[in-house]
């Protein structure tokens, strides 16, 4: 087992490894849960003496005004006071959705995040960045707000298809791009089976832990983590979802690299090519610069007039800045080609 522990603005644990002890917490408890890992919600709920549990499906979706109106009315419903302890259990988005619920629910519940895919695992549950999305973009309503702890149970990954297994490593390649970290951008070794799953994921989170600490609400520093993630986003939103988040971000980090080297920065395109052969995305559908650029323009990095781009400049350099229009438009172009190479399909 890996233990890492986030220092600031407030402290918390983050466990990851295999048959975790979870804390019991004090006073009341509830549980929602991805439905994908319902058989490990019912040992939590079983082993933490839990008799509230909801259980969402899973996925993008799940992160909308509906569902989170429907978990605080459920919650409401079994009449859980202030000193609740919400458990949360599931995916990137779910934990996105459980954060936020637990921010507001009468102005603030205490919640412990039980991640269950590799992308939860790397990134949704550390940073206390909770949110739903709005029909307009992605992340759009949401709070800082710091779980009590984090415990990434591994044997839950063995739920994951193996597509999406790999997709959530893409946020690792992320941390080793923006860290620098050649062992974090070589994924081909990465496995449920491999001995060094838990050092490298926790290898992973600590790249992370290290920006969010420096940078709790995103001011200067935590925005390099938004690296590929403007483009995706706007993929996502575009497709209404059709495209994954692991996928579009993927895609985004060959954009983003794109720009670096047309920007004067060194050629990291090949890096991003080899990991999304690796990868192995399904072809994207065909959009033009025209269909992405409202979810662009609506980016949450957005200040004043101009979306910043966070541009790789080299391994562990990275640029935050407005890119011009015909940069953008030329670099898209290219990126159209690169992306319509075919990958081998994933086993």
């Amino acid at each position: 087992m890996q233990k890492l522990l986030i220092k600031h603005p407030i402290p918390y644990p983050i466990h990851i490894g295999f048959d975790l002890e979870l804390p019991q917490a004090p006073g009341p408890r509830a549980l929602i849960f991805d439905l994908a890992v319902e058989g490990y919600a019912r040992e939590v709920a079983a082993r933490l003496d839990i008799a509230a549990s909801l259980g969402l499906p899973g996925g993008e979706g799940v992160k909308s005004l509906a569902n989170y109106a429907r978990v605080l009315s459920w919650l409401a419903q079994q009449a859980l006071p202030r000193d609740t302890t919400l458990y949360v259990a599931g995916g990137g988005s779910l934990t996105d959705l459980g954060g936020f619920v637990a921010a507001t629910y009468l102005r603030g519940v205490r919640y412990i995040s039980l991640p269950t895919t590799t992308l939860a695992v790397v990134d949704a549950s550390v940073g206390n960045k909770t949110g739903i999305n709005l029909p307009e973009g992605k992340n759009l309503v949401g709070a800082f707000y710091a779980p009590e702890g984090v415990y990434a149970e591994l044997k839950t990954l063995r739920t994951l298809p193996p597509p999406t297994f790999k997709e959530g490593l893409v946020e690792a390649f992320k941390h080793g791009l923006i860290a620098g970290d050649e062992v974090l951008v070589d994924v081909a070794p990465v496995s449920l089976e491999w001995e060094g799953l838990e050092r490298y994921l926790a290898r992973a989170v600590m790249v992370k832990v290290q920006i969010v600490e420096a940078d709790p609400t995103e001011q200067n520093e935590r925005r390099k983590l938004n690296l590929g993630h403007t483009l995706a986003h706007a993929l996502e939103g575009a497709t209404q979802g059709a495209v994954s988040h692991g996928v579009a971000v993927g895609y985004g980090l060959l954009f983003a690299a794109l720009l670096g080297r047309t920007l004067g920065g060194a050629d990291l395109v090949p890096t991003v090519l080899q990991f999304l052969h690796w990868l192995a995305p399904p072809p994207l559908p065909l959009l033009t610069w025209d269909d992405l650029t409202p979810f662009i323009h609506r980016d949450k990095k957005k200040t004043h007039q101009a979306v910043n781009w966070i541009i790789p400049k080299d391994m562990g350099r990275l640029d935050i800045q407005p890119v011009p229009e015909e940069v953008l438009i030329g670099c898209y172009q290219e990126f159209l080609s690169l992306a319509a190479m075919p990958h081998p399909k994933s086993p």
